[in-house]
């Protein structure tokens, strides 16, 4: 049994996934493989000319979160959604894995991102962002920090500058440890002041990062990179992907092996390494099991399509994680 919770904040968005036709994506517009941002009608237009679309409930930090409560751990999701169709979906979604629902309902629509998937597998993708646009400073309570042992939130956050600021302000006078995954280099290279300015305040207690936001933000690689991360927080970790991962304290560097499997599928995977990671840190593990268990959770969804890890493959996970 856990002996902490963790509260994910993040955007609330709904995967929609089509089968499409090469023609299809050149008729859009848009570079194949891409992602491109558009408004709700854009959106509703792009979904009128899809057939049989598949709705799976998404997002970075709620897939960290589901994967935390599979494994037996507490934790919260917040974010924003709105009151249709799919909002209920995210909410159901949370309620099923076992997720606590700290998720607040608008009037828009609930955000989603459409994946083109051509014959050749490759995913062309369109993002709606919706109702996650409407998060506020007033949103970020001690109420709803109650109870809560680490929060983490997505990079994704920091182009609503102000609420994010609020959200580690707020955590860091309420005494509660702090977790932020840089997301995507993108987010990195744009907010690059906003980043600096959490640091130097000393909001951020745990860096997570992927090989290419490492270097966007420190210009470095590998150990140099998570040394130059640990000046700004007390743990730095650095996935490596299919080399495995770098996790730095005080105590030093640790290594963490890649675990030798099928991968048909890596959507997901950063995801769900966050989540072993932080069930172990929840129970205080100590740093290097916590990521070898990151590392087995990967090993998992990795082999499926989808961040969804099934029925047997938690299984799997519960009877090696007692070893590791």
């Amino acid at each position: 049994m856990s002996c902490g919770k963790i509260l994910g904040i993040g955007d609330a968005l709904v995967d929609v996934l089509a089968q499409v036709e090469d023609s299809w994506v050149e008729r859009q517009g848009v570079k194949k493989g891409g992602m491109n941002r558009v408004d709700g009608f854009q959106m509703a237009e792009l979904l009128s000319g899809v057939k049989d679309p598949v709705y799976v409930p998404g997002g970075s930090t709620s897939n960290t979160m589901v994967g935390v409560a599979a494994l037996g751990g507490k934790s919260a999701f917040m974010g924003k959604v709105g009151d249709d169709n799919r909002g209920e979906l995210f909410k159901n979604h949370l309620f099923v894995n076992g997720v606590e629902d700290l998720v607040g309902v608008e009037s828009v629509s609930t955000g989603s991102v459409l994946s083109g998937i051509t014959p050749d597998a490759e995913r062309s993708m369109w993002t709606y962002l919706g109702a996650s646009e409407n998060l506020k400073e007033s949103d970020f309570t001690e109420e709803l920090y109650s109870g809560v042992s680490v929060i983490l939130a997505e990079g994704y956050l920091a182009y609503k500058e102000k609420p994010f600021i609020k959200l580690f302000q707020l955590a860091r006078e309420m005494n509660i440890e702090t977790a932020l995954d840089f997301s995507s280099f993108g987010v990195v290279e744009s907010c690059r002041n906003l980043l600096n300015y959490l640091f130097e305040n000393k909001y951020i207690d745990i860096i997570i990062a992927n090989e290419e936001e490492a270097l966007a933000y420190t210009g470095l690689k590998e150990d140099a990179a998570v040394e130059r991360l640990l000046e700004h927080a007390k743990i730095a970790i650095v996935k490596l992907g299919k080399r495995g991962s770098i996790i730095g304290s005080k105590n030093g560097l640790i290594k963490i092996s890649p675990r030798a499997v099928n991968a048909i599928d890596t959507t997901g995977a950063g995801d769900l390494w966050a989540a072993g990671f932080f069930y172990g840190y929840l129970n205080k593990w100590g740093l290097d099991r916590c990521g070898k268990l990151g590392s087995l959770v990967a090993s998992e969804v990795v082999q499926v399509i989808g961040a969804n890890i099934p029925k047997a493959g938690w299984e799997r996970i519960k009877k090696e994680m007692v070893s590791i």
